[in-house]
């Protein structure tokens, strides 16, 4: 983080849910020389798809129905400052190729304007889901995701980081007792044992509740005891994802090859594969040649 932080790069955090990629991305940008501009946060995954375009770049009065006013969009809020695009693999391909534009050219256009503006932001993206998969399953754009992927934040899941379990829960008593007006309980030996021998499915954010649970149960000044048998019937132990990092040229290949089994190896012509990838069928034959796909395995 205090690396990408001074530089304008863009940044991909990778993690399950509940690890802190949003906390990531505030330290990055206040840490940033962009600290003193707005810090703009957009779910990709609540986004209404008939009112993304408006929300994201904005719109002029009279554009459509209901648009009674001019609206400033969220990319235009965050000029000279950063945009954390959280959830991104949850964002509609229709969506996705308007983002690329923007990321490209960087200038956007509100709904109904006749001109385009340039904007200065830095993008941090977020994801749980294994966007390489994405890509290869058609449902994640390519050039979006290269576009992204410049540096990315592996993020771990707490229960590779149990180390960290200790000040965590006490960070969380402590605002916790605070916000209720008591004094902080201190956790007993046993009670630390029980949060250090659970696996966390939840992450840090399973972690906090809990803590902020035991502090409304607790009436003494000792913790004594952690309850996490509801946490472990809500969270059951979840299958483990792959964040493994592919090379460009190993996500092209899998692209490729997922665009030619959906053709059923149909390379040039109306509804080949060079038609679907938008370039010439020479150059797919070319690349089909030089990343070794076979025919039998199409």
């Amino acid at each position: 983080m205090r690396k990408v932080s001074p530089s304008d790069t863009s940044v991909l955090v990778l993690g399950e849910s509940g690890t802190g990629k949003e906390k990531i991305a505030q330290s990055i940008h206040a840490l940033s020389p962009r600290k003193d501009k707005p810090l703009v946060i957009i779910n990709c995954g609540a986004i209404p798809e008939n009112l993304a375009e408006s929300l994201l770049f904005g719109h002029e009065k009279g554009a459509f129905t209901g648009a009674l006013d001019r609206r400033i969009g969220k990319f235009e809020l965050a000029d000279g400052g950063t945009i954390f695009l959280d959830e991104i693999g949850e964002m509609s391909l229709e969506l996705q190729v308007k983002l690329l534009r923007v990321l490209q050219e960087r200038e956007i256009e509100r709904v109904g304007g006749t001109s385009s503006m340039k904007i200065d932001v830095r993008i941090i993206a977020a994801t749980n889901k294994n966007l390489e998969e994405e890509v290869a399953a058609g449902r994640f754009r390519m050039d979006l995701y290269y576009r992204l992927h410049v540096f990315p934040i592996m993020v771990p899941p707490l229960k590779k980081r149990k180390e960290d379990i200790p000040d965590l829960a006490n960070h969380f008593i402590a605002v916790y007792s605070e916000k209720m007006g008591r004094k902080a309980p201190i956790l007993s030996d046993f009670a630390l044992q029980q949060i250090l021998n659970y696996n966390w499915p939840g992450n840090i954010r399973e972690l906090e509740h809990v803590m902020q649970r035991a502090i409304l149960l607790t009436e003494g000044n000792t913790i004594k005891e952690i309850e996490l048998s509801m946490s472990s019937k809500i969270h059951p132990e979840p299958v483990q994802e792959s964040f493994s990092i592919k090379t460009i040229l190993e996500n092209e290949r899998d692209y490729i090859l997922y665009i030619l089994k959906k053709c059923n190896g149909k390379i040039s012509g109306a509804g080949g594969a060079a038609e679907i990838l938008d370039i010439h069928p020479s150059t797919l034959n070319s690349k089909i040649k030089k990343l070794e796909i076979k025919k039998g395995i199409i």
